[in-house]
C-alpha cells in the first residue's frame, strides 16, 4: 500500500476500485488514451506528418540579391518562398495583391528585367540579381507614371484590389508593343481580372498612353 505524500499524518493514500492509488490511476490513463489515440490514427497520416518534419528540415535558406525598385536586397529565403510572399511578408511591399495564388487573377503581376512576371508562381530564389519593379517603383516621387495618371483620368479602377496588377500589365502591354488596337489589348491583358469590370475604361487608359507616346 502507498502512503500519500500530501497527507500529514502518514494515512493511506485514497484507492479507486481496482486497489490503484487515484494518481496511478489517471497517468495510467493518460498513457493508455495517448496509445489508443496513435494505434488508431491512419498510417498514411502518420506517414505525412513524417514527411513535413523531413521537408522543413531539408529547407535551408539560401542567400540571394535582389534589385527591387532601385535599391539593392540581400536576403536569406527559403527555396519554397515565392516571390509575392518575399514582398508582401517579408520586405513589406503589399502594393502587389495576392488574390488567387495560383497565377489566374493577375493582381500579382510585377516587372522582372522588364517583363510581366507573375509573383505568386515565381520563387524568390529564381530571381537572385534580377531587377524587380513593383507598383510602389512605378512613380518617380510624388510624380504618377503617365499609366497611373491615365487609369485615374479613364477611371479604370473601381474598388482598386486589381488595379496594381492591371497596370503593372499595361505598362507592360505598352512597351511589348502589344497597344495597337483595342482587340490587341484586351488579348494582351486577357490574364489580368477585374472583378468590378471596368475593362472599357482600362482599355481607354492604355490606349491614351499609347496614342499619346509617352514614355513608360
Amino acid at each position: 500500500m502507498s502512503i500519500d505524500k500530501n497527507a500529514g499524518n502518514n494515512q493511506p493514500a485514497a484507492e479507486n476500485n481496482n486497489g490503484l492509488p487515484n494518481e496511478d490511476r489517471r497517468t495510467f490513463l493518460k498513457k493508455t488514451s495517448a496509445v489508443v489515440a496513435l494505434a488508431l490514427t491512419p498510417p498514411t497520416v502518420l506517414k505525412a506528418a513524417s514527411m513535413d518534419e523531413k521537408i522543413a528540415a531539408a529547407f535551408e535558406q539560401v542567400k540571394i540579391t535582389l534589385n527591387i525598385n532601385g535599391n539593392r536586397h540581400k536576403l536569406a529565403v527559403e527555396p519554397r518562398v515565392t516571390l509575392l510572399d518575399l514582398l508582401r511578408e517579408d520586405l513589406k511591399l503589399t502594393g502587389t495583391k495576392k488574390g488567387c495564388d495560383y497565377g489566374q487573377c493577375g493582381a500579382c503581376t510585377v516587372h522582372v528585367n522588364g517583363q510581366r512576371v507573375l509573383a505568386c508562381l515565381s520563387l524568390a530564389v529564381m530571381q537572385d540579381g534580377k531587377k524587380i519593379t513593383t507598383i510602389e517603383g512605378l512613380a518617380a516621387g510624388e510624380k504618377l507614371h503617365p499609366m497611373q495618371e491615365a487609369f485615374i483620368k479613364h477611371d479604370g479602377l473601381q474598388c482598386g484590389y486589381c488595379t496594381p496588377g492591371q497596370i503593372m500589365s499595361a505598362v507592360a502591354c505598352v512597351r511589348e508593343g502589344q497597344a495597337n488596337s483595342e482587340g490587341q489589348i484586351r488579348e494582351y491583358m486577357s490574364g489580368n481580372i477585374c472583378r468590378c469590370g471596368a475593362y472599357p475604361n482600362i482599355v481607354n487608359a492604355i490606349l491614351e498612353v499609347k496614342n499619346g507616346g509617352q514614355k513608360v
